[in-house]
């Protein structure tokens, strides 16, 4: 029999019930994570830790990519930045370079606190809309 983790049920329930807006939100928090772990395990020579992180934050980008709709403009403009925060985020892993991953993580901060601003926006929007003010 398996012992249930509250704390996993939680998280998966939380991606299962997520909308798209909240899940590329989540998206941007993990890379952040995982950049800042890649930066302190680089810092602590832990080698493979940091290779680790890395790769995970690049899957997130790569996730970020293919969940562009090419249709709309702005994700030209997008595609070309996510591409450019993968290559620094190689640059960083292949050659230990702090500034690289500290570069990437300030774009991904302005990525998810302009997109958690829209999601808030959108929220007060739609709570007009429903008369409930």
């Amino acid at each position: 029999m398996a012992i249930n983790n509250p704390y996993q049920s939680y998280q998966q329930n939380s991606v299962n019930t997520a909308s798209p807006g909240e899940l590329t939100l989540m998206l941007y928090n993990g890379c952040l994570k995982f950049i800042l772990l890649g930066k302190k395990a680089m810092e602590a020579g832990k080698i493979e830790e940091k290779n680790t992180n890395i790769i995970k934050a690049q899957n997130i980008v790569h996730e970020l990519m293919v969940t562009l709709n090419m249709d709309v403009a702005v994700s030209k403009e997008l595609m070309s930045l996510y591409d450019y925060m993968n290559r620094r985020l190689i640059d960083a892993n292949l050659k230990n370079d702090i500034a690289a991953l500290e570069e990437v993580e300030g774009l991904v901060t302005e990525f998810r606190n302009t997109w958690k601003e829209a999601i808030q926006l959108n929220r007060q929007k739609q709570f007009v809309q429903s008369g409930l003010v």
